[in-house]
């Protein structure tokens, strides 16, 4: 049994203890909101400490901006204990905590790439880290025992661990998480000001887009604040590939031949069907194709939960699942992606159920 210690009970902090909590772990939890912290021991987080604790591991998991003033102030309390954060930037923390003379031999950076578009604890999850990536970030100052056992916590929540340096780290996530957040909410932004008309033609296709334009601005901003040049860098790149499609798009606004045009607009299509070949499976595993069986669903209550059901005894896996809605029809679209094997019977046993299939 492992002793930790939770420092801040959001979304991160709370998914934690309920995952060590069902393990058997003796988890407690501190919260500068005493609110906060109650509330994480209610939905079975932890428990809160009636008084001085003696963990194994101090997990930090406030907010980047005081990430680093909390760290050190765990390494300072704990002088046994090995401490981890789970803030979304390591670079900005380490050069803090060096700063301040900090024991980085009990340090050990970490991030769980995990989250959700709601924070607080109410919105935490027993399995929010299952199959997810959680990067650990040493420095050459870390003590090989205290890698290991924020490595071991890591998987026993359900993660799958891996190293990177910091600096590395933050390249890594500017390009994978922070910018397609900036381009999520820039591109959502659009539609602030389009009439409802025009924005009642949304389809899948925008949802998916910008899915997470709904997070917390406040904590994206302390994150982008934290990650600016790595973020900056991606961006810049991001901004020539717009400049020269702008470029081609001028070209066929003022001449329908405009040569070499279509060409550039293909060429951007088809490096994004190369990048996002490239994105891993579920729980981490290679790419991979998925079929998609497309179901019609009543819009009546009671249809989703009886789809899921006759897959279940269908005894399909179902890898990934959309549901677009039929703009003013009494019907939505399911989208169920499945191995490409398993396909061909997976339509054919909705159908005997007495599914009507799209497509």
């Amino acid at each position: 049994m492992t002793r930790v210690h939770v420092v801040g009970t959001g979304l991160v902090g709370t998914s934690l203890g309920l995952a060590l909590s069902r393990l058997g772990d003796d988890v407690t939890l501190e919260d500068i909101s005493p609110t906060h912290a109650a509330l994480a021991r209610d939905l079975g987080a932890g428990q809160l400490p009636d008084g001085p604790v003696e963990p194994d591991l101090v997990v930090i998991a406030t907010p980047p901006d005081v990430t680093a003033l909390c760290v050190g102030e765990a390494l300072r309390r704990w002088p046994t204990a090995a401490v981890t954060d789970v803030a979304s930037v390591k670079g900005v923390v380490l050069d803090e905590l060096r700063a301040s003379g900090a024991d980085l031999s009990r340090y050990c950076g970490s991030h769980p790439m995990a989250g959700r578009e709601r924070s607080g604890a109410v919105s935490g999850r027993h399995d929010l880290f299952d199959g997810r990536a959680w990067v650990l970030t040493p420095t050459e100052e870390t003590d090989p025992a205290v890698e290991g056992l924020v490595a071991r916590v890591a998987r026993s929540a359900g993660a799958a661990v891996s190293t990177l340096r910091p600096e590395g780290h933050d390249a890594a996530v500017a390009a994978v998480s922070h910018v397609p957040q900036l381009a999520a909410s820039l591109v959502a932004a659009r539609l602030e000001e389009l009439d409802d008309a025009a924005v009642s033609l949304a389809g899948q296709g925008l949802r998916d887009v910008t899915r997470i334009a709904a997070s917390d601005p406040l904590l994206w901003t302390q994150i982008l604040a934290g990650n600016a040049p790595a973020v900056r860098s991606v961006l810049a790149e991001l901004v020539g590939d717009l400049t020269v499609v702008l470029g081609a798009l001028d070209e066929l606004a003022s001449s329908t031949d405009a040569p070499g045009a279509r060409g550039t607009l293909a060429r951007a299509i088809a490096a994004g069907n190369a990048g996002h070949a490239r994105i891993p499976g579920k729980h981490g595993a290679a790419p991979t194709a998925y079929t998609t069986v497309r179901v019609i669903v009543p819009d009546e209550p009671g249809q989703l939960g009886r789809l899921f059901a006759d897959i279940g005894t269908i005894g399909t896996n179902i890898e990934e699942f959309h549901l677009d809605h039929g703009l003013g029809q009494p019907f939505g679209l399911a989208e169920v992606d499945v191995v490409p094997g398993a396909a061909a019977g997976l339509a054919a046993a909705l159908e005997d159920h007495g599914w009507r299939l799209h497509g």
